[in-house]
């Protein structure tokens, strides 16, 4: 199974100065246990924005960078987006497989993902990077609304789409 897993403002937006738009410590648990023990793939600016520029522990991380000179340890490297496509393939069928970002990842594997967990924030982050406004793209449900809750100053929603169209990688 393949899954995005991200936040995003009420205008489905996800990003500016390539970090995130909001601290959210309950996203952010959920993320941890969410993937733990799991896949997760990701751009080479994803990874440069966690702490001291390390891969995610725990799990298996797969970063695509287009420089083929830019490799980076304690991960798979790949440098292009078939690879990163064969990559994610090679796993999807015995591991879960997560979606974690950037925004150009996100879109280019949109079709691809069975589902996308998607927190939503109840605010306007000012975004400079967006995310494929599910709402209204047919090929996604909204299976799971979520409760509304508090996290930190923000009222969020974890919220679970399916694509109904989701397309199969070759």
């Amino acid at each position: 199974m393949i899954i995005s897993i991200l936040n995003c403002d009420k205008k489905f937006g996800i990003g500016k100065k390539n970090g995130l738009l909001f601290s959210l410590p309950l996203d952010m648990k959920f993320f941890r246990e969410t993937t733990k023990n799991h896949v997760v793939c990701m751009g080479e600016n994803t990874l440069l924005s966690f702490p001291n520029q390390q891969p995610l522990k725990n799990r298996i991380n797969v970063v695509l960078s287009k420089d083929p000179s830019h490799n980076y340890e304690g991960v798979i490297n790949v440098h292009s987006f078939e690879e990163f496509l064969k990559k994610i393939k090679e796993y999807e069928n015995t591991e879960t497989v997560f979606i974690i970002g950037g925004a150009s990842i996100y879109n280019q594997t949109i079709e691809y993902v069975d589902r996308v967990l998607l927190t939503k924030v109840d605010s306007d982050g000012e975004a400079e990077v967006f995310f494929h406004n599910l709402d209204e793209d047919s090929s996604f449900e909204c299976i799971d609304e979520g409760t509304p809750i508090k996290d930190g100053n923000y009222i969020i929603r974890f919220t679970t789409y399916i694509n109904k169209n989701k397309k199969e990688i070759i």
